[in-house]
């Protein structure tokens, strides 16, 4: 069926899956590609379609419901004419174990689930040419004209009793000799196999002649010139009368190219394309390797999990390009830093690059083995820190980097790939938490935490649809009136399993999760519509304060949003403030200048909480065009005695009056602090003192008692 021309078909593939999807997949590929495909799901029923298809080229799964993939690949090869019919088994990716099976078996060559369709249909193209080759060898066999004709296939024969090698044209150019000179014995073509395979093609041959069997082996030849070249060698005995050997004939190919093209193929499924070095899978091997070792040897081995701090950001702000050459470089760092350990060096793997693998993204690893003491990793981790803290020069500019380390040892922290991986990851997220651009070893503490916040993360993604959070609300007085000037929205979060959850505990969480999103909508809508019950009570002056997220702010259509929500429930905008703490702004310092102008422009009002804990307040203030200032509480905590506080505090309500904004005094607790701040002129004022965040019903009792003056601040 296989045709010369690249505008025919290909030639008929025969797919052998239960997955349907892969076969329809399969399909649609090798068909665009020019075969014509028919399918099996299950192998049921295979032998009779080869014999009655004739395919060119059979693409068979290793597991099937009915039959083993191995035993059908067996059987094919047993069928008359199918000997040379390729076979590509699909295995999994980690499945090596399988991939040895499938050539025992009599396949072809092997493809990893999942596929890159891509070089699927190369693959087949590659097969079905390579096949082409070896049906015209059958040919040749029975016409030796035919055979000489064929790019890179010669035939020779060897008279085995008078020891008469006879080669054709194709073969002295395979193995680049001169007839002329060339002694034509079998020990003058055993100099040119190469060393290594010498045993390899004497042990085919006694065996071909022993067991009246032809022989195909791939082996290494050495040209006069040192290079090294592959070749596919066939061969069959013939006998005399009598019934002993006298003669061997058979072909050879230049299979160099081939070779060539399957570690190219092997490089893709073993080997990371960006950094050139070992993948997950391939780092798993090795790691398999190293604990089987380590297990006879009774040493330690460990696993060490790197992250690159803040690449994200680095990638967002200078591009992907300069990212994936910052991720070039530091691999290049990385493997000349364990190069020159003396760790490594002494390790027994077979290869001091195999140490090291990229996961993916910013995430790497490397494994130390032959370990006498777990704290000799500490070694290789510093030195990885060192050589991390020189900056990177891309494209002109320097890039500093940090790393975060984790790393667990063999036998105490798992005796399994996947619990020291699984550990060693959870060490590194602990080192982040630490600071960053440091080394944490595994301990079973942080298994405890990580399960601990894995339900916490579990329940609160599902506390909305249960309907656990509520919203408490503090009052902010109008010192002036001894009124409630607005009142600010705190929410609140009740777990059956967990109890109480802190904010501080699970507002960093929802964040880290995005849950944030939702629950910001949620606590806007709840708050206004309250607003709403108390304004149509006869309030119609208060106003609601509502903290706003970080994911919030860079959302391009916040001000839309809020806008729709106001429609909604029928509060004014000058009812409503959002709240952003100073942390918040100086970590989206460039996002959220259109939504915070939008939302002005809607006639709502913007205030800063937690304000003089960050840096570069001023210059918030004056671009984000801010209307409230909220001194944080750890400035009130200590007034009036602590002179330092009371400085800053003077000096932030003297700013705050300077640029026409209205200030807060959060946290006030005594009447030592309500008077200072009444002196310094601070309007509004929110604590304890006044109230604590209370419900619904609590605050309209308190609406309907009128103005509220401490009984112990009498004017």
């Amino acid at each position: 069926m296989i045709r010369t021309s690249e505008d025919d078909v290909l030639g008929t593939v025969l797919i052998v899956d239960d997955d349907f999807a892969v076969r329809l997949l399969a399909r649609e590929t090798l068909e665009q590609a020019g075969c014509i495909v028919f399918d099996n799901c299950d192998g049921v029923g295979v032998l009779l379609q080869c014999e009655e298809l004739e395919p060119d080229l059979i693409i068979l799964d290793v597991f099937l419901p009915q039959l083993d993939g191995f035993s059908i690949c067996q059987e094919i090869r047993a069928l008359p004419g199918a000997k040379n019919i390729p076979i590509l088994m699909m295995t999994g990716l980690d499945d090596v174990s399988s991939i040895h099976h499938a050539y025992q078996a009599g396949a072809t060559d092997f493809i990893t689930k999942p596929f890159n369709w891509p070089i699927l249909a190369y693959r087949v193209r590659y097969l079905l040419r390579n096949s082409l080759m070896f049906q015209s060898l059958d040919r040749s066999q029975r016409s030796l004209n035919y055979a000489q004709k064929i790019a890179g296939l010669g035939s020779w024969e060897w008279d085995i009793t008078t020891d008469k090698l006879e080669w054709s044209e194709a073969v002295y150019r395979i193995f680049h000799i001169d007839p002329v000179g060339f002694d034509g014995t079998y020990h003058a073509f055993l100099n040119s196999v190469h060393p290594l395979d010498k045993e390899v093609v004497n042990a085919a041959l006694e065996t071909a002649i022993t067991y009246r069997k032809p022989y195909s082996i791939d082996h290494q030849i050495l040209l006069p010139n040192g290079e090294e070249r592959y070749v596919h060698t066939e061969a069959e005995v013939r006998y005399d009368k009598s019934g002993r050997p006298c003669q061997l004939s058979g072909t050879v190919q230049d299979i160099t190219e081939r070779r060539n093209d399957e570690e190219r193929i092997r490089r893709l499924a073993f080997y990371d394309s960006l950094t050139g070095l070992p993948n997950r899978v391939f780092f798993k091997e090795n790691l398999e390797r190293a604990l089987v070792r380590a297990e006879r040897r009774q040493c330690r081995v460990a696993t060490m999990f790197l992250d690159l701090d803040r690449f994200k950001w680095i990638n967002d702000t200078l591009g992907h390009a300069v990212g994936d050459q910052l991720l070039q470089e530091f691999a290049a760092r990385l493997s000349a830093t364990l190069r020159s350990s003396d760790l490594v060096a002494r390790a027994n793997l077979s290869d001091a690059s195999h140490a090291l693998a990229r996961l993916g993204g910013d995430e790497f690893t490397v494994i130390l083995d032959d370990l006498d003491q777990a704290q000799e990793a500490a070694l290789v981790a510093r030195r990885i820190l060192e050589a991390v803290r020189k900056p990177f020069v891309l494209e002109g500019q320097e890039v500093s980097l940090t790393v975060s380390i984790g790393i667990s040892i063999y036998p105490d922290d798992g005796e399994d790939i996947v619990t020291l991986i699984k550990n060693a990851d959870t060490a590194m997220y602990y080192a982040k938490e630490r600071g960053k651009n440091t080394f944490q070893f595994y301990t079973h503490a942080m298994t405890q935490s990580a399960c601990l916040h894995l339900m916490l993360e579990t329940q609160l993604r599902r506390a909305l649809e249960r309907d656990e959070f509520t919203l408490a609300y503090q009052p902010i007085v109008d010192l002036a009136t001894g009124k409630i000037n607005r009142l600010e929205a705190l929410l609140r979060w009740h777990n059956q399993e967990l109890g109480d959850v802190p904010p501080a505990t699970f507002i960093p969480l929802a964040e880290e999760t995005g849950v944030i999103k939702a629950i910001d909508a949620w606590v806007l809508r709840q708050a206004l519509n309250q607003l709403k019950r108390w304004q149509e009570a006869g309030h119609g002056e208060l106003r609601i304060a509502v903290n706003l997220s970080g994911q919030a702010l860079v959302h391009q259509n916040l001000a839309d949003r809020v806008a729709a929500l106001l429609e909604e429930t029928g509060v004014a905008a000058h009812s409503l403030e959002l709240e952003l703490t100073e942390g918040v702004l100086m970590r989206n310092s460039s996002a959220p200048l259109e939504s915070l102008k939008r939302l002005k422009e809607l006639g709502l009002t913007l205030a800063i909480d937690d304000f003089g804990t960050s840096h570069s307040s001023l210059s918030a203030l004056r671009r984000f065009h801010l209307d409230t200032l909220k001194i944080d509480r750890s400035f009130i905590t200590d007034l009036p005695g602590d002179q330092d506080s009371a400085a800053i505090v003077r000096a932030l309500v003297g700013l705050a009056g300077n640029m026409r904004m209205a200030v807060v005094a959060v946290g006030i607790e005594t009447a030592e602090q309500l008077a200072f701040l009444r002196e310094l002129g601070c309007g509004l004022l929110q604590g304890f003192l006044f109230s604590r965040p209370l419900t619904p019903l609590e605050v309209a009792e308190l609406l309907a008692r009128g103005p509220m003056v401490p009984p112990d601040i009498a004017t």
